[in-house]
């Protein structure tokens, strides 16, 4: 792409996103209607459609329902019936309705996150520029005087902007448009630039600096995977307990397989999270001896065999429970979305719907605002930092209580539960449990953004590898 930085502009502007998983596609979904051209760059070779499952609730479902995908998520619910604690031989001790494990009610619904990527997906790839197989390496401010296709010239924000304080340089306030460049395709310029790339945002530490700034270990690391369905498991999700761990798996409507999810307490690691076989290998430490006749603390004996599905898995994945805070989601025309900017970990089990619900507003704001940038991102903060802030609180709660430290603790749980069926106030008790999620999950009240008239714009380009660009 080419030409002045200080020729008039034109409508549909021209947006960036990196990632295309959840809060990626989403954005891409609202910012289309709103007229944009948008382009979505995602590191892997195609469309990621693994993971575990998710949840969406409260303003996210008012989300997918406005964006006409409610009916599709119902039909590729997960569809979980119940859960069971149990003991070492894998004895259910206490079984439950699945929603009260899942603190679900009235609309709330879940689905395996690859399911829910590809229903998005689906649904802009007809209008959105997709280039898989690539990532961005550097982003460019352009200031007005500025050639637009040149690099050299202009200050990358690398330099400029990689700190975390609130200093704003001159050419953040004068930058009209950026330059990007990619690991394989030819740089190009957009308007705008969205980071929806996850907990480890490249998009972030270009613009803001490094990832230890703002990350918050919450003292547990996770790991989900694929395996096979050997216990027979039908929408039944088994939990089993250790000191300090804790042991999930599970089957899903409509999968032939189950997941595994294992999950350990610890100070934060050092490893390269695209680093497999290191990771499994800390998920082995963690994990060593559990489940076998010479652990002295005894655990399910399904773990040994969990543990190989995890190395056989190809979608296997691992990482810690960790939060991003960050004082400011923007730098200049850079915005930060869903992980990328307020990652609530795995615990929260809000993250999918943050997404979802941010993405809505991040296209509002941007779309009221005309396209202009700063007005657009500082209402977007205005109207989600609350929301990102209880769903942080109960992410640094949920952390904590997902595992325990004793087999007193383990057992006093156990005996809760197994009572809690015959307790003639269970349903208090049910929605007692569900309280704190539901009030994350209501924790914003989402603003109607009228859809204008579509301007014309480029015509639609189908997915494409970005070395095909």
């Amino acid at each position: 792409m080419s030409g002045a930085a200080s020729s008039p502009r034109t409508t549909p502007r021209t947006v960036l996103i990196s990632g295309a998983s959840i809060a990626g596609p989403a954005l891409a979904y609202w910012l289309h209607r709103y007229g944009f051209a948008v382009t979505v760059v995602e590191r892997a070779p195609e469309l990621r459609t693994g993971g575990y499952k998710v949840d969406i609730r409260g303003a996210a479902i008012e989300v997918v329902e406005r964006m006409g995908i409610l009916e599709d998520i119902q039909r590729a619910s997960t569809d979980m019936q119940t859960g069971a604690y149990v003991d070492d031989e894998g004895k259910r001790i206490a079984t439950l309705p699945a929603d009260i494990f899942g603190a679900r009610v009235d609309r709330d619904d879940e689905i395996m996150r690859g399911e829910l990527a590809r229903i998005l997906y689906d649904r802009t790839r007809a209008d959105v520029e997709y280039l898989f197989g690539d990532s961005i390496t550097s982003i460019t401010p352009i200031t007005p005087l500025a050639p637009a296709t040149s690099t050299t010239s202009t200050t990358s924000i690398t330099s400029i902007t990689g700190r975390s304080d609130d200093h704003h340089d001159s050419s953040e306030a004068t930058a009209d448009g950026v330059e990007v460049t990619f690991e394989r395709g030819a740089p190009r310029r957009f308007d705008l630039v969205v980071g929806a790339d996850g907990l480890h945002s490249t998009v972030r530490r270009l613009t803001f600096g490094p990832e230890e700034q703002f990350v918050r270990h919450l003292g547990a690391y996770i790991s989900a995977f694929s395996m096979p369905n050997e216990l027979g498991l039908d929408r039944e999700e088994l939990y089993h307990a250790v000191p300090g761990k804790l042991i999930c798996a599970y089957s899903s409507a409509g999968d032939p397989a189950a997941k595994g999810l294992l999950v350990f307490r610890s100070p934060r690691l050092t490893y390269d999270h695209r680093d497999t076989a290191q990771q499994l290998a800390l998920v082995e430490d963690a994990f060593d001896g559990i489940g076998t006749e010479s652990s002295a603390v005894g655990g399910w004996r399904e773990v040994p065999r969990l543990l190989e599905a995890a190395h056989k898995a190809s979608d296997f994945y691992f990482d810690g429970m960790q939060l991003i805070e960050m004082d400011r989601w923007s730098r200049g025309r850079v915005v930060l979305l869903g992980d990328a900017a307020h990652c609530a970990s795995p615990a929260s089990g809000q993250g999918t719907g943050m997404a979802l619900v941010g993405a809505y507003v991040l296209a509002g704001e941007l779309a009221a605002a005309g396209g202009e940038p700063e007005q657009a991102f500082a209402r977007y903060e205005e109207q989600m930092r609350g929301y990102v802030e209880v769903n942080h609180a109960l992410a640094r709660k949920f952390a904590q209580e997902m595992t325990v430290d004793t087999r007193r603790q383990i057992r006093f749980r156990h005996l809760m539960m197994r009572i809690l069926p015959h307790m003639p106030w269970k349903n208090l008790v049910a929605k007692k449990i569900a309280e704190d999620v539901q009030r994350g999950a209501h924790a914003i009240t989402l603003k109607d953004y009228p859809v204008p008239g579509r301007a014309a714009g480029p015509a639609p380009v189908a997915a494409r590898p970005a070395y095909a660009a």
